[in-house]
């Protein structure tokens, strides 16, 4: 008893560390994952994309993940081989992608630098500032997604049965912040007097020249090698801890990984809804995001730096919100009917966008509570369906199938985004002269957001017959 007493997993203080150490590296991915959201304009100008373009490079990041299954083979190694190991390598590559998503934007590269001659060789279609940027972009995605699937295990390994739910909200929220400094920090990094404007609060009568546009995605990929050194500091005490508690960080003989697992999962229905939902929710949220400061900028005739601090309120509003909820539903419950108040919102949100010219903020701001909700009740559901030891299998799935619609929808926008304003160009917009036209982007949107409140009434009246408890409290009495 005295050596589960003194397990650092049982101390508060360590376990809430160990939480914030790990919330970084996910803060540092979700950082560099929507640092070029607010610089469509940019790549336009400078690099000459498309929204198709552009809608490609935003879907390297899923490639892996949907066609290589990477996130669900990344759940499979950790269970495996645990989490150090699986982690190390993951995050491993998710740096060095950055790293050359970031050189692709450069102007060295660009003026011939290292490949540049290689990349100018085949797919003549393609720029080779787009191959090199997307080679980058998959490399990020490879290590990206199974990257968090090692901290949402890393997280039940501290805190299951002890505030699940808010530790994961806790979770979320630091990661988001990394998320809404993007979109804050990335147009500041772009003038040349970005430190003035940061210390004022980057307020929009300080003139800005743009003239080094690619340096917030250098930025970006520098705080995922501070992560990489994050990570490993943690890896020290998993050490440590390892050899006070009988987690299952390597799965034992009886327990290995069988592909059997997958029909397993497959076959519970709120396993399915969940998986669904993810999938509908997160595709019309991600990828609208890497859109949403472009279109303020066209429609309601912002600047950049304010239609991205628009957007920002998102994942500043999950910062808030996301650990309350997750407390809420740690104590009092009912996580299947938050996740359809969250379905809810979203629909509304994206049925303003397209159909009213309603100030954005309050739709912004709605969509930062609804994307708090469901994410706060989702991720700790799924620990009351699935078997511990088989969990990061489980998240690795529903990661994958997710990532099939953030694979498939930045490019779908881009491409009806085109087709939408045919003769539309960034210089003329510039001028004045014209303006690009998001509504049927939306549309195809707020579709999704029907789609997923269906899976998330599906899964409410599944929970009353199956007994998973996902209306009743986390928190073990």
């Amino acid at each position: 008893m005295n050596s589960v007493k003194k397990a650092m997993n049982e101390s508060a203080p360590v376990r809430w560390a160990i939480l914030f150490l790990v919330s970084f590296v996910m803060a540092a991915n979700y950082y560099f994952y929507d640092c070029m959201s607010p610089l469509f304009d940019q790549l336009r100008m400078h690099l000459k994309f498309t929204g198709t373009d552009y809608g490609f490079l935003m879907s390297t990041y899923s490639i892996p993940n949907v066609f290589l299954f990477m996130a669900v083979i990344g759940g499979m190694i950790l269970d495996k081989f645990g989490i150090r190991r699986t982690g190390f390598s993951f995050v491993f590559l998710m740096m060095i992608g950055s790293i050359l998503t970031a050189y692709g934007a450069s102007d060295y590269y660009r003026a011939g630098g290292f490949g540049h001659h290689f990349m100018s060789s085949f797919w003549t279609v393609y720029s080779p500032e787009l191959k090199m940027m997307s080679l980058g972009f998959f490399l990020f995605g490879f290590g990206a997604e199974t990257s968090i699937v090692v901290i949402s295990k890393i997280i039940v390994k501290w805190f299951k049965g002890k505030q699940l739910a808010f530790a994961m909200g806790v979770n979320l929220a630091i990661a988001r912040i990394g998320t809404g400094l993007a979109f804050t920090i990335s147009p500041i990094l772009v003038c040349s007097n970005w430190s003035s404007r940061i210390l004022s609060f980057g307020k929009t009568q300080m003139p800005c020249d743009e003239t080094y546009w690619s340096r917030p995605i250098m930025f970006a990929s520098s705080l995922l090698i501070i992560g990489m050194l994050a990570f490993i500091v943690y890896m020290m005490y998993d050490v440590k801890v390892d050899k006070q508690i009988k987690f299952q960080n390597i799965a034992s003989p009886e327990e290995e990984f069988k592909f059997s697992d997958i029909f397993k999962l497959i076959k519970i229905p709120a396993f399915i809804y969940i998986t669904l939902l993810c999938v509908t929710f997160y595709s019309a949220v991600f990828p609208f995001m890497k859109y949403a400061t472009d279109m303020m900028q066209n429609k309601f005739h912002m600047t950049r730096e304010l239609s991205s601090n628009i957007t920002s309120i998102i994942p500043y509003a999950t910062a808030i919100f996301t650990p309350l909820f997750g407390l809420m539903t740690d104590k009092k419950g009912k996580s299947a009917s938050i996740m359809i108040l969250g379905s809810i919102m979203l629909i509304i949100v994206h049925f303003t966008f397209t159909f009213t010219s309603i100030t954005p903020y309050l739709p912004m701001a709605l969509l930062g509570i609804g994307f708090s909700l469901i994410p706060a009740a989702m991720w700790p559901s799924v620990a009351k369906i699935v078997d511990t030891n088989k969990i990061g299998t489980a998240y690795g799935f529903i990661f994958s199938v997710q990532n099939f619609g953030l694979w498939l929808f930045p490019m779908l926008i881009g491409y009806v985004l085109d087709k939408s304003n045919p003769g539309v160009t960034q210089d003329l917009v510039e001028k004045g002269k014209a303006t690009f036209d998001y509504t049927n982007s939306i549309l195809m949107l707020m579709f999704l957001g029907v789609l997923g409140l269906v899976f998330a009434i599906l899964l409410k009246r599944d929970d009353k017959t199956s007994g998973y408890g996902l209306e009743k409290p986390n928190i073990a009495e």
